[in-house]
């Protein structure tokens, strides 16, 4: 496969195992997706993603079992949702361009769209003015962890905010929407020690953040909406299979925010931290690369097993840094090393490498990154949740046993 993401016919007929007359007939029924390559040789180029989705669907016929547990592992889609498509190595919300909405739309107009569908609508709560979340218990417990970085912070308030906030076990989607908007608020709160006199979101965390760079405020308003949501991840899935038990949004959010904290998940960039040390230390990017290629390590911040000719997320938010900051020593460096591992291994920049570059070029707090990267995540939190509760189904899906057979159906075979 060629960095478009398309493949020639006969890559496309070798991958399936099939003869070119078989490919033609799939193309024929709508099964591959094609596009002229070479007018002039009458040549045409094939999906990638389209050759993909029918060698799973073969797998699956030849054995249905290994198509289910490989379904939980970046496999086929298990669940239906309108909010997020991932195609084309692009991102939409509700059929929205990710990136498109991160250059002109705010944050609030963003959660509006994947709560309500409509970037217009009004999201109570999301646009009001702030008032101070916390009960004077809340209060006194949010300064005793105010030294947290802001993620810790999260997990150790949000549950106990739930117990004073009793409109939140209305589920239905507009009083959902509505416990969002307050749970946001909160925990935006809590990320700057503080409220602030700002009704939007990205500006309140400028202000705290980055007060002396007004400009800051588009760079965290385009985070949030690149980080809002990403299809079941293994964040947004916890939170739809704790609301399909019929918990409250508290609960959800919670529990997707103990997912997110994972070193698989969100906390890859505190590995993307660790290595941005390496390369400060060794003062040589291409050797701190190298080094890690040569322990069989790999290079954390970069490729992504769903964009094949990489994430959009984050080389848009690299884009945007060098736009408004091009004399940046930090965005210089992350142009180096972008090109190094580009060289040496072919892969490009996630959202996880530009969250953390974004951090280190605005000075922001320690935790950044993976706080931004829940803010914003929360957005997509709720509106899975809304979904699910839609949809009103718990998710309970029954195990494959492979252990040790009782002796009665030893005894039996």
């Amino acid at each position: 496969m060629n960095s478009s993401g398309y493949l020639t016919a006969k890559e496309a007929a070798a991958e399936l195992g099939i003869t070119l007359s078989t490919l033609y007939s799939y193309v024929s029924r709508g099964l591959i997706r094609s596009e002229v390559a070479d007018e002039s040789k009458r040549t045409h180029r094939y999906r990638w993603e389209d050759v993909e989705a029918l060698k799973a669907r073969q797998e699956q016929r030849l054995n249905p079992a290994k198509a289910v547990e490989d379904a939980l592992h970046w496999g086929t889609p298990i669940m239906e949702s309108s909010i997020t498509l991932i195609v084309d190595n692009r991102l939409y919300y509700r059929g929205h361009d990710v990136v498109e909405l991160a250059q002109n739309q705010s944050v609030e107009a963003v959660a509006a769209l994947i709560w309500a569908g409509d970037t217009a609508a009004l999201v109570a709560g999301l646009s009001e003015p702030v008032n101070e979340p916390f009960s004077p218990l809340l209060q006194a417990i949010a300064l005793q962890v105010s030294d947290l970085p802001p993620v810790e912070k999260f997990q150790i308030v949000l549950p106990l905010a739930a117990v004073d906030d009793l409109a939140a076990y209305d589920l239905r989607q507009e009083a959902v929407a509505q416990t969002g908007a307050r749970i946001l608020h909160l925990l935006v709160t809590l990320a700057v020690n503080g409220v602030t006199p700002q009704k939007n979101l990205a500006a309140q965390l400028q202000q705290r953040w980055a007060a002396n760079d007004p400009g800051a405020a588009a760079l965290i308003n385009a985070a949030l909406i690149l980080c809002a949501d990403h299809e079941l991840n293994v964040s947004s899935f916890t939170a739809h299979c704790v609301a399909s038990a019929g918990a409250t949004p508290y609960q959800a959010v919670t529990a997707g925010l103990a997912a997110l904290q994972g070193v698989k998940h969100g906390r890859s960039t505190e590995r993307v931290e660790a290595f941005l040390n390496e390369i400060h230390t060794s003062g040589r990017v291409e050797a701190a690369v190298a080094a890690r290629l040569k322990r069989g390590e790999s290079i954390p911040g970069f490729g992504h097993p769903l964009y094949p000719a990489g994430d959009p997320r984050g080389q848009y938010l690299l884009d945007l840094l060098t736009a408004h900051y091009p004399y940046s020593p930090m965005v210089k460096l992350a142009d180096q090393i972008t090109a190094a591992v580009l060289t040496l291994i072919g892969e490009r920049p996630n959202i996880d490498f530009s969250l953390t570059v974004l951090a280190r070029v605005l000075n922001l707090p320690l935790g950044a990154p993976i706080a931004l990267f829940a803010l914003g995540r929360t957005i997509g939190w709720i509106g899975h949740i809304i979904e699910q509760y839609q949809l009103d189904r718990i998710i309970r899906p029954r195990a494959r046993y492979v252990g040790e057979l009782p002796r009665r159906m030893r005894n039996e075979e």
